[in-house]
């Protein structure tokens, strides 16, 4: 293993391969936790999602989900590509990795950033800037309703997640 491409990741201190898209996400988790005002442990890295195809299992995992009074309130994937390559594949997984759909998917290059409503799948803000600060998430999640996906989509968003999602899959 050549060691000079393993980094400590920011939030959990683990040591993770810095290829990809990791360069991203480690500067996005910096920025969530000293730009936004997030703790660390409301950051969970790496939220394995499973999800089936053709009677088999495939195992994949959300970048970050940041909660806020023990609620799940953003899921995001951190990319080294176009962000908005990437704002379908996790709307999927903002609507299938909880018992309830996480009301906002963010898709970002740690420079620009997509958030959408994930009912919806609208678009509600670009930019860094878009990202709800903790204060604001504090504020947001006592008006949002968790609401969870409706059985007949779910199977459709399973295929859509792993259409979207081959290079992480079984990793």
């Amino acid at each position: 293993m050549n060691f000079k491409y393993i980094i400590t990741d920011y939030i959990t201190g683990k040591s993770v391969r810095n290829i990809g898209p990791e360069a991203s996400r480690q500067i996005f988790e910096k920025f969530l936790v000293d730009e936004k005002g997030y703790a660390k442990e409301d950051i969970c890295v790496d939220e394995e999602l499973i999800v089936q195809f053709k009677g088999e299992d495939y195992i994949s995992s959300i970048d970050l989900i940041v909660s806020c009074k023990d609620k799940a309130l953003m899921a995001i994937t951190c990319v080294a590509g176009s962000i908005g390559s990437y704002e379908r594949e996790i709307l999927a997984g903002a609507r299938l990795v909880h018992d309830y759909q996480i009301p906002f998917a963010v898709s970002t290059d740690a420079r620009d950033a997509v958030v959408m409503d994930t009912l919806s799948g609208k678009t509600v803000g670009k930019g860094l800037d878009a990202i709800p600060s903790k204060q604001e998430a504090l504020e947001l999640i006592e008006s949002i309703e968790y609401k969870p996906l409706d059985k007949d989509r779910k199977e459709r968003e399973m295929i859509i997640y792993r259409s979207f999602n081959l290079e992480k899959v079984n990793k």
